[in-house]
């Protein structure tokens, strides 16, 4: 099978024994979920697979994360430095990273910082795994259309309190609009950082933004 990652090709050489470290990062919350070692092969077996695969130097052997636990990591992209002998590899993770059953082998909690990506990441979950009795799957399940009218609802009644005094009542329909929004980027299959990606782009190098 062809490669879906596309880039220059490490320098296995530099490090001993042929092995370089591949960082790994959560590709939405961009937390660093774990460290391991590629060679030429374990690099070329993720690349073909879209799973992350390492070399095992306690065992000796490849292995792909989560052929065990069932927690593997989905490949978006991978990145290769500047001394071309370090790779950084973005993935979303399938449960727990560290073989502990924490996030991380870190011990972090796997959060973006700011709570909206929080949110955000606990809708993605419940768009995986529903919850009966969920608010947020009964959006999901309703449609695109359902959710698109109910964000157009919720920013009538911003515009509503805005002209108001109330501002207790304002922030609360301020939350439910940006609520109601995230779900609405779930159901388009967008990430929010896609979104303030479109924003830095507006601002950069535009002094009348």
């Amino acid at each position: 099978m062809a490669s879906q990652f596309a880039f220059k090709t490490p320098d296995f050489d530099k490090m001993p024994d042929g092995l370089i470290p591949a960082i790994v990062q959560d590709a939405n919350t961009r937390r660093v979920l774990m460290l391991g070692y590629m060679n030429q092969e374990a690099l070329q077996q993720t690349q073909e697979t879209g799973l992350a695969t390492f070399f095992s130097r306690s065992r000796q052997r490849l292995w792909t994360k989560g052929e065990t636990s069932g927690n593997t990591l989905q490949v978006v992209d991978i990145l290769l430095d500047c001394d071309q002998d370090s790779l950084l590899v973005l993935a979303n993770p399938d449960g727990p990273v560290c073989h502990t059953g924490a996030d991380t082998c870190w011990q972090q909690k796997n959060q973006a910082s700011g709570f909206l990506h929080t949110l955000e990441n606990l809708i993605q979950e419940r768009k995986k795994w529903p919850v009966q009795g969920s608010y947020t799957n009964k959006l999901l399940s309703a449609g695109t259309p359902k959710i698109a009218q109910k964000v157009g609802e919720e920013a009538v009644e911003v515009v509503i309190e805005a002209l108001g005094q109330d501002r207790d009542l304002f922030l609360n329909e301020c939350a439910d609009l940006l609520y109601h929004f995230l779900v609405l980027l779930q159901a388009k299959v967008i990430q929010l950082e896609e979104v303030e990606e479109v924003l830095r782009s507006r601002h950069s190098g535009t002094p009348n933004t």
